[in-house]
């Protein structure tokens, strides 16, 4: 367990887990929307792949030292072959593919325009439920799909370039790898510590991205100083304590229900962006981007009777905890 994760549970005034893990959501919820302004900020200095190279590397180690301040010991390693190739997808699709492919989008997009279109992801790893873990396709999640859906369409029709379009496909690439990695680290976390998975995690995606080391050190030592800060920065805070407060939350809430919270990434994103960026979203990029989190709204909707199961069985679409 994390310094990080240790506050959390050592945490002198009595919450429960629910609380706990609410204020672990709240925490990944911040850093990951001021993600998407960093990388806005300095992606034309540093390559998609070196970059995402660069912040996993700084990952690591910050978890590294992290581990070794609270417990002075590594977590317990994956036992079996099933839960270190569970890890691996994990570390490969999420830490990996889908930080180079954000990279790659907000190379196209602004800041804002990348949040809410890769913040789909909740309705996929809906349906990813319903798919995988046989958890059916309730009415809202069909209706849910299609509004958000149509979002995307919107934003799409304000794109103007070639470029544009290769930012929102870039975008949805990136929303389809965060929703099998949350998929994958939730059944992970039935065998192996969430410390370990977010850990292991990060190792694993930067060594994916080793060949790209020779195109990184060229590039920083040619990046000013706060192009490198920034990379520093997204390893530290969004990557290193966000995944670990991600991970906290995980282990205590179904994925379904967590993923929610990711409604709060878009707006924060927005808003940082055009404070520091002074980029903000096209409208059709607003409108579109509202209808998505409509739709994500929608497809986590549960009529009353069925949350509380007085007539008859609850449909979900959500992980077994």
């Amino acid at each position: 367990m994390t310094v990080v994760t240790q506050l959390l549970s050592r945490s002198r005034t009595p919450r429960s887990d629910t609380t706990k893990a609410a204020l672990a959501a709240v925490v990944t919820m911040v850093l990951w929307s001021s993600a998407f302004v960093a990388i806005r900020a300095i992606g034309d200095v540093l390559s998609p792949a070196p970059l995402a190279l660069l912040r996993l590397v700084v990952a690591a180690a910050t978890l590294t030292v992290l581990i070794g301040v609270s417990s002075r010991r590594l977590p317990p390693l994956p036992r079996d072959r099933t839960s270190w190739l569970l890890v691996i997808a994990y570390g490969v699709l999420w830490l990996c593919c889908y930080t180079v492919a954000l990279n790659a989008a907000e190379l196209h997009l602004d800041a804002g325009t990348a949040a809410l279109l890769v913040n789909i992801a909740p309705i996929l790893i809906t349906f990813g439920a319903g798919l995988v873990l046989g958890e059916g396709f309730p009415r809202p999640l069909i209706v849910g799909g299609a509004v958000g859906l149509s979002g995307i369409v919107i934003i799409g029709l304000g794109t103007e370039t070639e470029g544009d379009w290769i930012g929102v496909a870039l975008c949805l690439l990136a929303a389809v790898l965060y929703a099998g990695g949350v998929l994958i680290q939730k059944t992970a976390m039935r065998r192996v510590d969430a410390t370990a998975i977010t850990w292991l995690g990060c190792v694993i995606g930067a060594a994916a991205l080793l060949p790209w080391t020779p195109q990184l050190v060229t590039e920083v030592a040619a990046a000013p100083a706060s192009a490198v800060l920034g990379a520093v920065y997204l390893g530290m805070f969004p990557t290193a304590i966000g995944f670990s407060t991600w991970a906290y939350a995980l282990k205590r809430t179904d994925a379904g229900k967590l993923s929610v919270s990711t409604y709060a990434v878009p707006a924060i994103s927005v808003v940082l962006s055009w404070v520091l960026l002074h980029e903000v979203p096209t409208v059709y990029g607003l409108v579109g981007g509202a209808l998505c989190l409509t739709g994500v709204a929608l497809s986590r909707y549960r009529p009353r009777a069925a949350k509380t199961g007085k007539s008859g069985p609850a449909t979900t679409a959500e992980p077994a905890p």
